[in-house]
């Protein structure tokens, strides 16, 4: 399962795919960060948010208000949870320095360690230079995605983790891996979805959990607890993956979603040396028009498109 993946963070290399600037879906990436701004939960990449602070999308001339305005508020929140936890912290410690206990010594370390969380999250969202970290999305996280929509390439913002049309919004819940789609259940549960809504992600890396002992190529010892790790592959040499994906568009009342899951197949002989089972199909570009805007009445055509994958070599190691 790619639980997790690294999606380009350069505009200009989306524009590029696309074909014209103009062809981005301005009024979906509104909607987006208005949504964001009421509170909804919607997680979204920092490189995503660089995209308007930059201006390198100026036909959005309201995003970036939103995007501050947002974030300051994220601030206000923390620094109010930084002076309750402060609180807490020196509550413990005058309990500590009196009669120490068992209860004060635990909401000294928690209280320690949420000070920290909240400042080291102020300090991101403060931060201007860019990170490598920046364009990370995670299963429920927002991601532009390349679709075919009114005869042309576009860009739209959708959030990694699938919710087929007609399926309750609990189905989130009850089937929270639907932000990987297998290959060998395309025609099967993903039915309603391939050979009509294609699209393709644009990557850079990806990330996996592995047990532990699969990296290392050995058994569990006689009463070892399996132990996860978390192993982030690239490809060699370093590139632009096209991951095909497919995508779906929810409407039930008011409410209406955008929403996506890679595809994956069997891995290739280095994932599976790693320990992993699956691997994401990047498309070879050539192959994008047609996998946008696919027939569903020849499915063959799509699979020959899978199978016809650009097939870089992946390099692992572990994950910051």
């Amino acid at each position: 399962m790619c639980y997790s993946a690294q999606v380009v963070a350069d505009y200009n290399r989306y524009v590029r795919v696309v074909g014209l600037d103009e062809a981005m879906n301005i009024k979906d990436f509104v909607r987006l960060y208005w949504d964001r701004q009421r509170e909804l939960p919607i997680r979204v990449p920092k490189a995503l948010d660089r995209w308007f602070l930059s201006g390198a999308v100026p036909q959005a001339p309201e995003i970036p208000a939103l995007i501050t305005e947002y974030n300051q508020l994220q601030v206000a929140k923390l620094e109010t949870e930084v002076f309750a936890q402060r609180k807490r912290l020196a509550d413990a410690e005058r309990k500590l320095a009196t009669k120490p206990t068992k209860a004060a010594s635990e909401s000294k370390r928690i209280a320690t360690n949420k000070v920290d969380q909240a400042l080291g999250r102020m300090a991101d969202i403060k931060r201007t230079e860019p990170k490598e970290k920046d364009g990370r999305i995670f299963p429920g996280w927002y991601a532009p995605i390349v679709v075919f929509e009114n005869g042309r390439r576009t860009i739209k913002p959708m959030r990694y983790q699938c919710r087929p049309v007609g399926k309750p919004a609990f189905f989130d819940r009850k089937f929270p891996g639907t932000y990987n789609a297998r290959r060998d259940n395309l025609e099967g549960f993903w039915r309603d979805l391939f050979g009509y809504r294609h699209g393709v992600m644009l990557a850079n890396a990806f990330f996996e959990n592995v047990a532990k002992h699969a990296v290392e190529g050995r058994e569990l010892a006689p009463g070892e607890q399996e132990e996860n790790v978390v192993l982030e592959f690239r490809p060699q040499p370093q590139q632009v993956m096209l991951v095909a994906c497919l995508w779906s568009h929810w409407v039930e009342g008011d409410e209406e979603l955008y929403s996506f899951a890679a595809i994956t197949d069997e891995p290739p002989p280095e994932i599976a040396a790693a320990g992993h089972d699956r691997c994401i199909i990047p498309i070879q570009e050539h192959h994008l028009d047609a996998w946008l805007n696919p027939d569903p009445k020849n499915l063959a055509a799509q699979y020959a498109i899978l199978d016809d994958r650009a097939r870089p070599y992946y390099e692992h190691r572990l994950a910051a």
